[in-house]
């Protein structure tokens, strides 16, 4: 594992209420995941790296809310991250998924493999090379936002600690972590990440 720690970003996906244990679309542990994050991010501070947060932010009347029960919504405290997520480190936060007639997994675009949410030209702009994923879920947003990432010729590292996925339909977290691999995807846990940046 090659990292430079300055030019390293922790990317936070979607660690929100309406995902984490009695949320409208709750990951099973999803709450487990802050810990690890919040360890990276402050140890990635320290060493002059970045850290960003993604957050689902659906209007009222949201287009996947006929695939999904709704969650999220903007404004509510669905919406809002996790209380016990550390957000002091976190210098950019990229809201997705806003526009009525369009979802969002991945952090870097809509569903349409077209519309940019902001994030590579923010990160791109401070010289990053590496990004650290870790978030929910790991078979929606978590795979879009990592593959796009590497196809966007980022060193691409996923948190394995630091993922907890929906399963569904069957077998597809294991689906998901297969395709990242093939991809040249790494795969760490959080505490190997830590002893790397010292």
């Amino acid at each position: 594992m090659n990292i430079n720690p300055a030019k390293t970003l922790l990317l936070i996906v979607d660690v929100q209420n309406d995902f984490c244990p009695g949320g409208a679309l709750a990951v099973n542990e999803g709450d487990s995941v802050v810990a690890p994050l919040n360890a990276l991010s402050s140890a990635l501070s320290q060493k002059g790296g970045r850290a960003a947060a993604t957050q689902d932010w659906h209007p009222a009347e949201h287009s996947s809310f006929s695939q999904w029960p709704p969650h999220c919504v903007k404004g509510t405290k669905g919406a809002d991250f996790h209380p016990g997520l550390d957000l002091n480190n976190v210098s950019i936060i990229i809201r997705k998924g806003f526009r009525q007639e369009l979802d969002s997994y991945s952090a870097f675009f809509e569903n349409d493999s077209c519309t940019a949410t902001g994030l590579e030209g923010c990160i791109k702009q401070t010289n990053i090379e590496t990004v650290i994923i870790g978030g929910l879920a790991t078979d929606y947003c978590v795979l879009y936002s990592a593959m796009d990432c590497r196809r966007l010729g980022f060193n691409t590292i996923v948190v394995s600690d630091a993922i907890r996925g929906v399963g569904q339909p069957e077998g597809s977290v294991e689906k998901a972590i297969e395709t990242m691999k093939s991809n040249g995807i790494q795969f760490y846990t959080s505490q190997e990440i830590l002893d790397v940046l010292g």
